[in-house]
């Protein structure tokens, strides 16, 4: 392995241990010593990687920005569909809500750099929904994907107090409801339990 190839690999290995102890436990909670010790490493190495705590938020936050994937699916199917997975998600016995909003939340930091990371991504997630939108030919896509995008933030913070993965289903049905009401035909196939 070259230096370089050796270098992505640590940062690869600090990004997975970060990505896993900041969303499961907190970033407040977990400080970079835990980090280095759960990875085996010392601190001094890992700022070699990452020259600060808040350096290593930043692309912990970066590497699970995402877009949402590409489907060949009619556009209603994806948008419902997105409902259908954030109730899989919620049922997988590991989900602790939206790691963008709780770094918004855990840090409290108007200026840091979690929050405009945040804020890139739900305005992703609600471009796909407005792209899609714009496919089925509504009025207002631009109305109508932030309607989508609170219904899915609603699901997560009533998950996160519930407990119940059955909120992201009634999210899926109000979002079908909005949909009939921007003149948009559901198909009438049974949705999909959890798997």
């Amino acid at each position: 392995m070259t230096r370089a190839a050796d270098k992505a690999a640590m940062q690869e290995r600090i990004l997975r241990t970060a990505d896993r102890l900041f969303y499961g436990q907190g970033i407040r909670a977990v400080g970079v010593d835990t980090i280095a010790a759960e990875i085996g490493i010392s601190k001094r190495t890992l700022y070699n990687h990452f020259p600060s705590k808040d350096e290593l938020i930043v692309a912990y936050l970066s590497r699970r920005l995402n877009p949402a994937p590409a489907s060949d699916l009619p556009p209603v199917q994806q948008i419902l569909g997105n409902f259908e997975r954030l109730e899989r998600t919620i049922a997988g016995g590991v989900f602790r809500g939206c790691p963008f909003v709780n770094a918004v939340a855990e840090l409290k930091e108007p200026a840091h750099a979690a929050n405009k990371i945040a804020l890139a991504f739900k305005e992703q997630r609600r471009g796909w929904f407005r792209d899609l939108l714009v496919r089925l030919d509504v009025d207002d896509p631009e109305m109508l994907s932030l309607q989508l995008l609170l219904l899915v933030d609603g699901a997560i913070a009533a998950a996160i107090v519930r407990g119940d993965p059955k909120v992201a289903a009634a999210a899926r049905e109000a979002a079908a409801v909005l949909l009939k009401a921007a003149g948009v035909k559901i198909p009438r196939s049974p949705r999909p339990g959890p798997s």
